[in-house]
């Protein structure tokens, strides 16, 4: 099943098998139940998930307003990574949006494998990269779309 995840991931795609099977050594599977958070805003980032099923809802709470979901991620997506990467605390929650499964994997881990597998971390960070810069852009257009709404 992990390997079928990561297969299905924009971050482990482009793995080979034998790649793919070194991250699948380094990563475990958890359960949650719909409402629970999978963490927090400020807590430390020491994991990245991949939502292997079910649903995970990314969002933040407002003051005055309450939670504002950014997204909501299904099968295949990954998330959390920002924090692992650049080691600084979460900045959403991620909450279970009904029962999920979700493949884990530790920073120590993956900065190890990652360290002693450069073929591999150069793959991983093309990757990370192409994913990063696709957010960008997509929250440069949502910012240009609320600028233009706010002029009217």
């Amino acid at each position: 099943m992990i390997a079928d995840v990561l297969r299905q991931s924009a971050l482990f795609a482009d793995l080979d098998d034998a790649q793919r099977a070194k991250v699948a050594d380094i990563a475990r599977t958890q359960t949650y139940q719909g409402g629970e958070f999978v963490f927090k805003e400020g807590e430390p980032g020491n994991r990245l998930f991949l939502v292997a099923a079910g649903e995970v809802r990314i969002s933040r709470n407002i003051p005055a307003a309450g939670e504002e979901a950014l997204a909501v991620l299904k099968p295949g997506a990954c998330f959390g990574e920002m924090a692992v990467f650049d080691r600084s605390e979460r900045s959403t929650d991620a909450i279970a949006n009904g029962p999920c499964t979700l493949v884990t994997i530790s920073r120590p881990d993956l900065e190890l494998l990652l360290e002693f597998d450069h073929d591999l971390g150069y793959a991983v960070f093309r990757a990370l990269v192409r994913q990063l810069s696709h957010r960008l852009r997509a929250a440069n257009d949502q910012f240009r779309s609320l600028l233009a709404m706010s002029m009217f």
